[in-house]
């Protein structure tokens, strides 16, 4: 109240949008737009902003094909937004002295082969109650890698 009394301030200016800011939202939409938070493959929403990439943060078929893919082991974390799905250990039936853990990312928002990343982790029993990391085969991710996209393709397809 006493900072008015005799105090001349001038009219302070609302700043406009950035012009690069104002791009980014109309490219990639906003997180509450007016519709609320969407999950979407439709085509006319998606227009401008990637194949399959409305509401979330990387393509909707990769996402979808990776959850798909790995629905067999309990998954620790899945962010849609960051692109990163991290699996808990996951011991096979067959097998009691090893487990497997897998970190998935995906980095883009268009369906290209180079938008996925997996890794795999492999440990195996010590012999004494405990676990100890173990090698891994680089194929073992390039084959789930692969997997993920063709079925990312598939749901593209079946999506029209």
């Amino acid at each position: 109240m006493l900072a008015a009394c005799g105090v001349e301030t001038q009219p302070s200016r609302v700043p406009q949008r950035d012009v690069d800011e104002e791009r980014r939202r109309e490219r990639f939409g906003t997180l509450f737009g007016p519709d609320a938070l969407t999950f979407s493959t439709n085509p006319d929403r998606d227009r401008g902003r990637g194949e399959g990439a409305a509401g979330i943060g990387v393509n909707a078929f990769l996402w979808r094909a990776s959850l798909d893919t790995l629905d067999f082991i309990p998954l620790a974390s899945a962010d849609p937004f960051g692109g990163v799905i991290i699996t808990e250990w996951y011991r096979p039936p067959e097998t009691d002295d090893e487990r497997f853990k897998l970190n998935v990312y995906i980095t883009d928002t268009q369906l290209r082969a180079d938008a996925i990343n997996v890794s795999v982790f492999r440990e195996v029993d010590d012999g004494n109650g405990g676990w100890r990391n173990a090698p891994v085969d680089d194929q073992t991710a390039v084959d789930l890698e692969n997997t993920i996209l063709t079925r990312a393709r598939e749901l593209r397809i079946d999506a029209g």
